[in-house]
């Protein structure tokens, strides 16, 4: 279980937030603590937000009194409506803040359900709760709440690196927060030199990204936007500036991502062996389909471009096993756009430089398809992680709505410091 905690002023902000969740019946509230309930069982924002004056008009000292808690159990943890209280009323408990009123809200948005949580941190005698190291504390206790309450532990997931990034589905809504888990991540697992590279690895979770050249006032300026896309990688949304998903999703950034990533993948061994590896499957298969679906069981992915005549101009490998992205020149002109749009229409024959080669049906087939079927397999297309879900280790599901939403409170909460 993961928690977040966010400090600000703006009470209204963060029980509005809360409440459009609801109202949109991507949420419920779950229970109040110290707080008055209603006659009839309902609340609104302005009800809660009285139930916090006594202890906000007692302290007019401290800047920040508002705590907006998010408790992040991992997907895969079933846990009901009383568990989930029972979670949050013992984390407040072991944080010092049993005493205080709070409400506990039920996120159901995305896949990962989960729980957040509005308190103070001024007592009702105007005292603030102290908060050094919290976070320290915090992290402390979600471990001993994972072992009680038999969760899986976050740390543990961490380290296997299990986390998975998800395919765009365009058709389901919140493609903004959909974008923004992959796009915010992918730099930090896998290591690609180009642009092209980089669109390469985002077709695979129907994502495309595009420069945007310009000028203002006289000085250049460049930019990103992104984009999801259909079943057939045709663009199925408006477009997404990077600027929303951080400094981590934009041009400059990239570009730093470029640079090392040409650096680190001079000297990687990744790159021989991904050669041999397509080579020998190469020289035993005869079509596209063929020569995709062997990759796919070695854990690559290869992703092929064609102009409007179908000629073949860019041909991108994905190395799962390195993180790697590399272009098909890079790794010899065996593997390169030409030599496919030849060898695939007019059939000329590819370089084999080995002749022991073992036949390509008794090759292995790689432990991250171990639960493909092999039916499956036989209708691979270049864009089959959408038909089989996620293999890849990436990020967290994040609600991109919460990061944006804690995003603006700190701009504000900046915005008030420069007045004073």
């Amino acid at each position: 279980m993961i928690a977040k905690i966010g400090k600000g002023a703006n009470l209204y902000g963060v029980i509005n937030y809360n409440f459009q969740k609801v109202a949109s019946e991507n949420g419920q509230i779950l229970g109040l603590n110290n707080m008055p309930e209603s006659l009839n069982g309902t609340y609104s924002v302005s009800y809660l937000m009285k139930c916090f004056d006594p202890y906000l008009t007692a302290n007019h000292k401290t800047e920040k009194t508002i705590r907006h808690i998010s408790l992040n159990p991992d997907p895969s943890d079933y846990l009901n409506d009383e568990k989930l209280v029972a979670i949050a009323n013992e984390y407040m408990t072991k944080m010092e803040f049993e005493k205080q009123p709070y409400i506990i809200f039920k996120h159901t948005d995305i896949e990962r359900t989960h729980i957040h949580i509005v308190t103070t941190c001024v007592r009702s005698d105007g005292r603030k709760i102290q908060d050094y190291n919290d976070h320290k504390r915090s992290m402390a206790i979600c471990r001993n709440i994972e072992k009680e309450y038999g969760l899986l532990p976050a740390t543990e997931k961490l380290t296997k690196d299990e986390l998975n990034f998800r395919p765009v589905k365009y058709n389901k809504g919140n493609i903004k927060s959909q974008i923004s888990a992959v796009v915010r991540y992918l730099p930090q697992h896998y290591q690609f030199q180009t642009f092209g590279g980089f669109n390469a690895l985002l077709s695979l979770f129907n994502i495309t990204a595009e420069e945007v050249k310009g000028e203002i006032q006289g000085q250049p300026k460049n930019g990103l936007v992104y984009f999801a896309l259909d079943e057939k990688g045709n663009k199925a949304s408006n477009p997404f500036k990077a600027s929303l998903f951080g400094k981590k999703a934009g041009i400059e950034f990239l570009h730093s991502h470029f640079d090392e990533s040409k650096i680190a993948m001079k000297s990687s061994p990744a790159k021989s062996i991904l050669k041999n590896t397509c080579e020998s499957v190469l020289a035993l298969t005869s079509s596209e389909a063929e020569f995709k679906k062997q990759l796919a069981k070695q854990g690559i992915n290869i992703v092929v471009r064609r102009n409007d005549e179908g000629r073949i101009y860019g041909v991108t490998f994905i190395d799962h096993e390195s993180h790697s992205v590399w272009n098909g020149s890079q790794l010899g002109k065996n593997l390169s756009a030409n030599f496919f749009n030849e060898y695939w229409t007019i059939g000329a024959k590819p370089i084999n430089n080995d002749d022991g080669l073992d036949q390509i049906n008794d090759l292995p087939i790689h432990h991250l398809f171990d639960f493909i079927d092999e039916g499956i397999l036989n209708n691979l297309t270049e864009n089959f992680i959408e038909g089989m879900g996620s293999i890849i280790p990436g990020s967290p599901g994040e609600d991109f709505e919460e990061v944006d939403f804690e995003n603006r409170m700190k701009r504000k909460s900046k915005r008030k410091r420069r007045k004073l």
